[in-house]
């Protein structure tokens, strides 16, 4: 707290945002002045933000799903090493990422911070680390305050609509020329490290990609990135949206994610023998994707919109096949040398809680791996439309999958697995609730 005090002086901090994600991936927390946060402060926050839905209602007591008796609190607790500048404030701020304990001081299971620490925990236990690189796609779109409206892509600088088929384009990527430079900046005053960024094949859809590291230190970075590219297409009058499949006929945004797990004593990839070839955890790893990831697609495709992205011809996979650099399989392993031999898993979008997708992702080529299970054979056909899609359909058939797996119990806490799946029937009755212009369309005149 100290080095942190000098921190702050030293920007002429006046504010700062103490913040950790709820079950949805939206900050949450308490703004205070700087001198009272490296005073003794103690933060609390009630425990009723993280049983919630993305609307903000509380869902019905379900399967194993139970609200406490008493709505108590949990403490904030700050992760001083992720204390960085908000540069898009116009006084002084700092923002801080926490952790949240109980009044006993255990960490809180459901939370998703410490959902991702458990996974990487159990790696720990066995001499190994996780390590990945996500990517991370999002639409820039016009501002539309009314939600029965579809989304449009927005105008760039030649005064045009923005049109799809612009995958690579680095004119399309000129039209956001001011926006970009901002969303280069604020990174930069944030400590985040951008390793690239392209023009996607949607109209206006963009990538991050971000350099490989921890995981927890990458999940902070995409939650920290999600809010940075949204106050910087705010700053120029345009919204940037992470929904999995905003705009209809256009390609969905993924959170592609590359793993790779290192020997903690050796440094060295255990993906590779020293012979430079595969190695059985490799294969275990895979098969553990392949065996588990249909019942944790959940945690990687959590809304009913989730699901319009993963169908055929829309540039998702729907399938658990594997192969090499073949990007129309689920897990993918790219061209590498053995230093970097790694899988992609390219099944969870974009609107996912990156803490949530990451701790889900990991956990199932950890299952893998400890439990010797076997892939398949890699694949190099082309998966796109082989006219069968091989996981949950929809968000409540997968959060069935989800809690009739019984290894996640242990993976992630029981505490867990009731309150999100508690937590997404409800999204699903509150999603039930509205018409669609479809039913309207084609119901209305005609049953």
């Amino acid at each position: 707290m100290s080095e942190a005090r000098e921190w702050l002086a030293h920007r002429g901090i006046e504010d700062i945002e103490c913040i950790t994600p709820d079950l949805a991936g939206v900050p949450r927390g308490k703004m205070m002045p700087a001198k009272k946060f490296t005073g003794d402060t103690s933060l609390a926050l009630p425990s009723s933000l993280f049983l919630h839905t993305i609307s903000g209602e509380y869902p019905a007591e379900s399967g194993e799903f139970r609200y406490p008796p008493a709505d108590g609190d949990f403490k904030l607790m700050p992760d001083l090493s992720t204390l960085s500048a908000v540069p898009w404030e116009s006084d002084p701020t700092a923002q801080v990422i926490c952790d949240l304990i109980d009044t006993a001081g255990k960490a809180v299971d459901y939370t998703p911070r410490n959902v991702l620490k458990r996974v990487v925990a159990l790696y720990r236990e066995k001499g190994w680390a996780p390590v990945v690189a996500p990517e991370i796609e999002f639409y820039l779109v016009s501002r539309n305050v009314d939600p029965d409206y579809p989304l449009t892509p927005p105008v760039g600088r030649s005064g045009r609509p923005i049109q799809g088929g612009q995958s690579y384009s680095i004119s399309g990527v000129n039209e956001f020329d001011e926006l970009i430079d901002d969303i280069y900046d604020f990174s930069d005053r944030q400590g985040l490290e951008i390793d690239t960024l392209i023009h996607e094949e949607g109209a206006a859809q963009l990538e991050i990609n971000l350099r490989h590291g921890d995981p927890v230190e990458l999940a902070d970075q995409v939650f920290l990135f999600k809010r940075t590219i949204r106050e910087a297409a705010l700053k120029h009058g345009i919204y940037a949206t992470f929904m999995a499949k905003p705009i209809q006929g256009q390609p969905g945004s993924a959170l592609h994610i590359h793993q790779s797990v290192i020997d903690r004593e050796s440094g060295r990839n255990v993906f590779s023998t020293e012979d430079g070839s595969p190695s059985p955890l490799f294969y275990h790893f895979i098969g553990g994707m392949q065996r588990y990831v249909p019942s944790a697609l959940v945690m990687m495709a959590p809304y009913v919109n989730s699901y319009r992205r993963l169908t055929f011809g829309m540039s998702a996979p729907v399938n658990t096949a594997w192969g090499y650099d073949n990007r129309t399989t689920a897990f993918r392993v790219p061209t590498s040398d053995a230093a970097g031999r790694r899988v992609e898993n390219r099944l969870p979008s974009s609107d996912a809680n990156p803490y949530l997708a990451l701790a889900a992702s990991l956990a199932c080529g950890f299952l893998g791996m400890v439990g010797g299970v076997e892939p398949d054979q890699p694949t190099a056909q082309d998966c796109g439309d082989a006219g069968k899609i091989l996981l949950p359909r929809g968000l409540l058939e997968a959060v069935a999958a989800f809690e009739e797996e019984p290894a996640f119990r242990e993976m992630f806490s029981a505490a867990f697995v009731a309150t999100y799946a508690g937590v997404k029937r409800g999204e699903f009755e509150t999603f039930m609730q509205v018409i669609s212009p479809w039913e309207r369309e084609f119901l209305l005149l005609a049953v």
